[in-house]
């Protein structure tokens, strides 16, 4: 698959905003019929840039309303320390991203959990049994001022 047209743009637009519509109602805003709309989702799913679809849940209906950034030093850096604690962190429900950093800090988690009783757990029976960190920097979050999963393509 070749770069991104124009329509291929305004259909992942689409289905970032709602992956739940049907065909026809993307072909409709589009200007497409039904299959040519179809047949370019299948490639775009195909070619690996539709990844899956998901359903966007409120935190606090569903209980997990703590949310930690922790930052994460490890004592050592080679690869084999590297891929074990990066193994290790994914395996845990309450961590929701990983992001390997440059700088003063190696990683940078996310942290989902019900509550600060649940985090204190998370931190004292899962984190601390991961080999090599050094040193755990929890930060919370107060107010969520923005969130998305959409990249704007137009």
């Amino acid at each position: 698959m070749g770069p991104l047209d124009i329509t291929d743009k305004k259909i992942l637009n689409l289905l970032q905003k709602n992956s739940g519509q049907s065909i026809k109602e993307i072909a409709d805003k589009i200007g497409l019929s039904v299959s040519p709309t179809y047949e370019r989702i299948k490639q775009l799913e195909r070619a690996g840039v539709i990844l899956g679809y998901v359903a966007l849940l409120d935190k606090s209906k569903i209980e997990k309303e703590l949310v930690a950034v922790c930052n994460i030093k490890l004592k050592e850096h080679s690869q084999s320390t590297l891929s074990k604690f990066e193994k290790a962190i994914v395996k845990f429900d309450e961590v929701m991203e990983v992001l390997c950093l440059s700088g003063d800090v190696d990683y940078s988690i996310k942290v989902v959990t019900k509550d600060m009783k649940s985090y204190q757990d998370f931190i004292m029976h899962k984190i601390s049994s991961v080999e090599n960190i050094a040193n755990v920097q929890s930060y919370f979050m107060i107010k969520e001022i923005k969130s998305t999963t959409a990249f704007k393509l137009i």
